[in-house]
């Protein structure tokens, strides 16, 4: 082993005999550890060393040695070559994430999902080498206060505007993450472990993401939750994370978003018209056709005035004695919105020759089961290919 002049380690690649060598990058390392949520005194129990040493690690300090590197890829699950190669170039910076949870008891969670949304950039990005996918179609709204607060009317204009920019009319939108995916919007959804993560957006450049969790939630739900982070994309895309994490301003957004979503997917100007009774029975029939919850349809008539505020709670205590709050009617018979746009990069790249599934791992340098899991393939396309160069100590 040869140790660089930066403290980084220097590795000889069996592939090709080319002589390079590999220098592990710390960013790499602090980012795969956070991939799979655990922290530094977690992962430093795990290896046998010193808290310290993976700071330092991480920090670009030190650099681990090639024993330590090969544990480190085995625990975090990831090739080699992906500790050795420089983050590629990407669409720009990333905006703020929109988690709906902020501070010390969600960190864990929210970094682990910041590892995922920079692999879901990364992998969309070497896909645009080689496959043009739709250019955004997303507004930039804004309010007409100076301190960053909507009005009811203008997050309903924003919804309605939305509609009319994509051709929509007053009616239900039949698969809502496909409607958002044709304009631009890059969704994945993926078991990336993190737990209470329904969904969540953010910008990288002048690209727009959603992430859904595969955890958990109804078609009806996870609609609400792309049409949720939607809201996020139209009306908080200047927001700061100083924002974010004033409880009282993270509170105000997501209610912001959760408007925007019952504006967009139950429009003002029709549903109402089709609401004519309080009996749950009745908004199980809506569900049927608008592919909205139950329980969304009644924040829905609450927000528009349909019902007094008695009607309302009388509903949700319904809801609660028929054990509705978790499952409810339908939820077994409609199915998932799946993302499918990435999927459908892959195939056509592969299946026209532009490059290989082998091309896919050693570029993006992630194991095989991320990278499956991000663009929402089987891991059997990759077959026996090994995850990018295979590394030895010199």
């Amino acid at each position: 082993m040869t140790m660089a002049s930066n403290n980084v380690v220097d590795l000889w690649s069996r592939v090709g005999g080319d002589g390079k060598f590999r220098k592990v990058i710390p960013e790499r390392i602090r980012e795969a550890r956070r991939a799979v949520g655990i922290n530094q005194r977690e992962f430093a129990d795990i290896l046998g060393v010193t808290p310290q040493s993976v700071s330092q690690w991480e920090q670009g300090a030190k650099s681990p040695d090639g024993a330590n590197l090969f544990q480190i890829a085995n625990i975090l699950k990831q090739p080699v070559s992906y500790f050795t190669t420089d983050r590629p170039t990407v669409f720009g910076g990333s905006s703020v994430a929109f988690y709906r949870a902020f501070g010390a008891k969600t960190k864990k969670r929210n970094e682990q999902c910041d590892s995922w949304k920079e692999w879901l950039v990364q992998a969309t990005a070497f896909l645009c080498n080689a496959v043009k996918l739709p250019d955004p179609i997303v507004l930039d709204w804004g309010p007409s206060s100076g301190n960053g607060a909507y009005r009811s009317e203008e997050i309903e204009a924003a919804a309605r505007e939305c509609r009319r920019a994509w051709g929509l009319g007053d009616g239900p939108i039949a698969n809502v993450v496909a409607l958002m995916e044709s304009k631009g919007i890059i969704f994945a959804r993926s078991h990336f472990g993190a737990e209470d993560v329904n969904a969540f957006s953010y910008w990288n450049g002048a690209r727009p993401f959603v992430f859904l969790s595969a955890e958990s939630g109804s078609c009806a739900r996870q609609r609400f939750d792309a049409a949720h982070e939607l809201g996020h994309l139209v009306l908080h895309r200047g927001v700061s994370t100083d924002e974010l994490e004033d409880a009282r301003t993270l509170k105000r957004i997501e209610a912001e978003a959760n408007r925007f979503a019952g504006a967009f997917l139950l429009p003002e100007e029709t549903y109402p018209h089709e609401v004519f009774t309080t009996r749950l029975e009745g908004f199980v029939e809506l569900k049927r056709r608008w592919k909205v919850s139950v329980q969304a349809q009644i924040y829905r008539c609450h927000d528009l005035s349909i019902f007094t505020d008695d009607q309302v709670l009388n509903l949700r205590k319904s809801i609660s004695k028929n054990r509705w709050l978790k499952k409810e009617p339908l939820d077994d018979l409609m199915q998932l919105e799946n993302p499918t746009l990435l999927k459908k990069a892959v195939e056509l790249v592969t299946s026209s020759g532009a490059m290989s599934a082998e091309d896919i791992l050693n570029n993006i340098r992630l194991s095989k089961e991320c990278i499956a899991s991000i663009y929402g393939i089987p891991t059997s396309i990759f077959g026996n290919h090994d995850e990018g160069e295979a590394a030895t100590l010199k």
